[in-house]
């Protein structure tokens, strides 16, 4: 026996300028509470632990969180989509989820080995990603298809505005204690999600026991029924390798323009701001032409062409300026991609009660990479150095382009709609 929910009939939904911003607010907060150990903190904490070892300390933790943060993801979406209570199913797990992750930041402060340090960081990972599955699942509740371009195009901002704010962030406290680094970065978990869950109205949702055992579909849409979902994944996976690039950018700049800290922090960020912007200006854009076109695979072929073309420069020019110039041309393209990605997730969802579940598994298809990159990035650049690593994550580029074909378009017009289970034969 399992719970399932009901259908809401015209449950109200919060204005679409509010949700928006309220979005807005919570998803490029969320991030940065989840990329800014993964960048900065985790690396000061591990040689604290221990100076002499600490890549490696920093390889176990990084490794064994992102593996926890695969099945984290969907099952806070599971859990998200059978709330119940009065707070509201979204709500309640953006609160519960971002308060207890503030709390694992101060067991990672407290943590004096890798064990232990291991042990928090996984349980942040849990926390911050069921409030992070609640807040994406929100799309799918309560915007319109003919809206989802635009607001994906916006939201896809969240990740580089994240990274870009997180680092002034850090550089302003860059003389105080580690503990108030984490601290701050739990604050700023803890009110974006009082701010979101005040902006949003997220009825609550009654649910009813029904016969249905459970079994293989209730974890993963089957693939027979539903193949735009399992062809939606794949090509948010390899797009997401592909987006990899950026792990290995203030390596890639140390060690091919044996820059310093000082300067590769420098150059790092000059990147971000940089990218920032280009991301800004295509996502935007591209998600408003979706809408108005209502395509979306043209998109995301668009992305793959021009981020392919800023890896070729990146990975074969040593000039330091045509570098930062590649790293833009990528962004440029990674932000086209964002500005349909949530919009065509939404649309190809196989069930609207299980979205925020659904969106969870589609999350792991940007959390994987985060493993398996790392892991073949060192023989990748020891056997063809930085040209042979480029090119692998260009050839997944072209895969994504290639498994989004089956996918059915957008209707021609936003009262049609295409469903996402094929008809029987």
């Amino acid at each position: 026996m399992k719970n399932e929910p009901e259908e809401r009939n015209s449950s109200p939904v919060t204005p679409y300028r509010r949700l928006v911003a309220a979005l807005s607010i919570g998803k490029s907060c969320s991030m940065m509470v989840l990329m800014i150990p993964i960048s900065l903190l985790l690396t000061f904490k591990a040689e604290q632990i221990d100076a002499q070892n600490s890549t490696t300390i920093f390889s176990i933790v990084t490794a064994v969180g992102a593996v926890f943060a695969l099945f984290a993801n969907p099952l806070g979406g599971a859990v998200s989509d059978r709330t119940s209570l009065r707070f509201g199913r979204r709500r309640t797990w953006i609160m519960v989820g971002s308060i207890l992750g503030s709390l694992a930041f101060a067991g990672i402060v407290w943590a004096k080995d890798v064990v232990w340090l291991t042990v928090f960081w996984c349980m942040a990972q849990l926390f911050y990603n069921f409030a992070f599955a609640a807040y994406m699942a929100i799309v799918p509740d309560q915007v319109e298809e003919s809206r989802r371009g635009s607001i994906s195009g916006i939201l896809g901002l969240a990740l580089p505005v994240a990274i870009v704010v997180g680092y002034v962030l850090m550089m302003i406290m860059e003389k105080a204690s580690l503990a108030a680094r984490f601290g701050a970065l739990a604050l700023v978990g803890i009110v974006s999600a009082v701010i979101t869950c005040g902006m949003i109205v997220d009825p609550p949702t009654r649910y009813v026991k029904t016969g249905k055992k459970i079994n293989l579909s209730a974890v993963y849409p089957s693939p027979q029924k539903y193949p735009a979902f399992t062809w939606g994944m794949l090509t948010r996976f390899f797009m997401s390798m592909t987006y990899s690039y950026q792990i290995y950018t203030a390596i890639m700049l140390t060690k091919r323009f044996h820059l310093n800290e000082v300067q590769t922090t420098e150059y790092t960020t000059l990147i971000e701001v940089l990218s920032l912007a280009a991301m800004g200006v295509s996502s935007i854009l591209g998600g408003v032409l979706s809408d108005k076109l209502r395509k979306q695979k043209p998109f995301i072929v668009c992305s793959v062409i021009v981020m392919v073309i800023g890896l070729l420069i990146v990975a074969l020019v040593n000039d330091m300026t045509v570098v930062t110039i590649g790293c833009v041309i990528i962004n440029f393209g990674y932000g086209i991609y964002t500005a349909v990605d949530t919009a065509l997730i939404a649309r190809i969802l196989p069930n609207q009660q299980d979205a925020a579940k659904d969106y969870g598994l589609m999350n792991v298809a940007d959390t994987l990479p985060q493993s398996i990159v790392p892991a073949m990035a060192a023989p990748l650049i020891a056997i063809g150095s930085w040209p042979l690593f480029y090119g692998v994550l260009s050839a997944c580029g072209i895969i994504s382009a290639i498994v989004v074909h089956p996918i059915p378009e957008m209707s021609p017009s936003p009262q049609e709609s295409v469903p996402a289970k094929e008809p029987a034969s």
